[in-house]
């Protein structure tokens, strides 16, 4: 572990500059650049702890948090089993099938990103739509350690206010968080050491995340969010590469 340390802070620094800048973004980029130098399930459990700081940080700030549970929390539940049911593919010994759908899912999030389809979803679909995407959402956390597909999409297709949107999305990536660490742990894929490293990123990801609050004061977030994409397709390609290769 110690070997990839340069590696881990230098990761958690640009994954907070990120999240700082576009208000997401910390636990993709982080599990897409420590799986260039490990498997899947040891860079989750180090994105474990920053992951869980910085989302209880974005959904502790907005006032609506209980409004907002009881709005999801079928999608929430459906993240939380979704997770902890599929989390043994992370921490199985297929590494190289939980690396391809790692490169996938960056894939998927970086087209839907750059393509900004203008989903809505109908007030009469919520009820069963919300826990069926939660439960999807589960299964790609489960499986690649990354929380952003379908949740993401879904949730702003929601037409919440800015505000809303950001708690929201605070409340998803917090239960994907914790859900995550039940599972990794469940399967014996959660030792001392990587929760020791995991503690060890959060100092980079808080300033990072403080550094991505002063650029982002004086850069377009469009932009940014436009490269932030194309990097990470460029990424998800590259670790899909690798693992089919």
């Amino acid at each position: 572990m110690t070997e990839h340390l340069i590696l881990i802070t230098l990761t958690f620094l640009l994954a907070g500059l990120v999240k700082g800048v576009i208000g997401l973004g910390l636990p993709t980029v982080a599990m897409g650049l420590l799986a260039a130098a490990m498997p899947p399930a040891q860079a989750a459990a180090m994105l474990l702890v920053p992951s869980a700081v910085t989302n209880l940080w974005q959904l502790l700030a907005g006032p609506r948090f209980l409004p907002l549970l009881r709005q999801l929390w079928g999608m929430m539940l459906g993240i939380a089993l979704g997770t902890i049911a599929c989390s043994g593919l992370i921490a199985g010994p297929a590494v190289h099938l939980a690396t391809a759908g790692l490169g996938l899912a960056l894939l998927a999030y970086a087209a839907i990103g750059l393509a900004k389809p203008g989903l809505s979803v109908p007030v009469q679909a919520r009820g069963w739509a919300g826990p069926l995407v939660g439960l999807a959402t589960g299964a790609v956390t489960g499986a690649t350690g990354v929380f952003v597909i379908p949740a993401v999409p879904y949730l702003s297709a929601l037409g919440l206010a800015r505000d809303d949107l950001v708690q929201a999305l605070g409340l998803s990536f917090t239960v994907s968080t914790f859900a995550l660490g039940l599972g990794l742990a469940w399967h014996g894929a959660l030792p001392g050491l990587a929760l020791g490293a995991s503690l060890l990123a959060l100092l980079p990801a808080l300033l990072g995340m403080l550094l991505g609050g002063w650029l982002r004061a004086r850069v377009r977030p469009e932009l940014f969010r436009k490269i932030f994409f194309v990097g990470l397709a460029i990424l998800g390609a590259e670790i899909l590469w690798r693992a089919v290769g």
